[in-house]
């Protein structure tokens, strides 16, 4: 069955390498600390990658959300109202590192399996926790004297950053390899237990971890970038519930917070009936879908 995984993961490779160009930085172990440094890239990607060109929101959110004269704090929470607003989980399907390296990990032959229903729906909600406790809670009552923050979820949590900085950073720095510890140890297996489950579960770590797709999922009703279900079209042979790799509930909310716009259900459907619309306008009609698909 055709579906626009190529397309989507040509342009995650774009997107990779954009929000991390300073790809030299891996051979002698250091960072970027450019210019470039004070802004964000819109999906996760760590401060520390060598190759980072951007800083990642969640780790500038955390730093300085509790200091308002640091005048970043508002840069932050302006970028993902904007970013949100107008793309919503698109950001989490097509822009994300992290996703890009779970889209990846899922394409290892191994066994696939689904979460039964009513855990899926009850651990769906823990990034949430994870966003109210880890990156504004605890940051906010714990800071120094600067005003900035513990940034408690790329500490203790983010397997992103374990990936892209920790071991990149430890294997060119021996003085690094000294300071290993506990927290490395922990983070560690974090991260193994994402890899692992990511070849078996479609980006665990999306649906039920990252606190950047929590914020973006709240704007996915009502971004300008929208999907819609055309209902005169549309046979209701739910091929899109059924290959739906986020268990979207497509026919009921296509918008669904939970919805990453991957455009698998797009893709699959025998009658083009799922299109792309940009402030209500579609911008790709059906018979031109149909066209590319034939």
């Amino acid at each position: 069955m055709k579906t626009n995984s190529p397309r989507r993961h040509l342009v995650q490779l774009i997107a990779t390498f954009m929000t991390n160009p300073h790809v030299s930085n891996f051979t002698d172990g250091t960072i970027h600390k450019g210019k470039s440094k004070s802004f964000c890239s819109p999906g996760l990607n760590c401060y520390s990658c060598p190759a980072a060109g951007a800083a990642c929101p969640i780790g500038a959110l955390q730093s300085v959300e509790n200091g308002n004269k640091y005048h970043i704090s508002y840069y932050v929470m302006g970028f993902l109202l904007i970013t949100g607003a107008f793309l919503g989980r698109f950001v989490c399907g097509f822009l994300c590192p992290f996703g890009f390296f779970q889209d990846l990990l899922y394409k290892i032959r191994v066994k696939k399996r689904r979460m039964p229903v009513k855990l899926d729906k009850a651990l769906r909600y823990l990034k949430y926790v994870i966003l109210a406790v880890f990156v504004f809670a605890l940051p906010i009552a714990i800071s120094n004297d600067f005003g900035i923050g513990e940034p408690f979820f790329c500490k203790y949590i983010c397997p992103a950053g374990t990936i892209e900085a920790g071991i990149p950073l430890l294997i060119k720095n021996e003085s690094l390899r000294t300071m290993m510890g506990i927290l490395f140890d922990w983070k560690m297996i974090l991260l193994i237990i994402t890899v692992i489950l990511s070849t078996m579960i479609y980006r665990p770590f999306c649906k039920y971890t990252c606190p950047l797709g929590a914020i973006y999922s709240f704007f996915n009703r009502f971004s300008v970038l929208q999907m819609e279900v055309d209902r005169g079209t549309c046979i209701n042979c739910m091929k899109c519930e059924i290959h739906c790799d986020m268990q979207v509930k497509v026919l009921d909310n296509i918008n669904s917070a939970e919805c990453i716009r991957c455009g698998k259900c797009r893709s699959i459907c025998p009658t083009s009936a799922i299109n792309w619309t940009v402030g209500g306008k579609v911008i790709l009609k059906s018979n031109e879908n149909s066209r590319q698909r034939a």
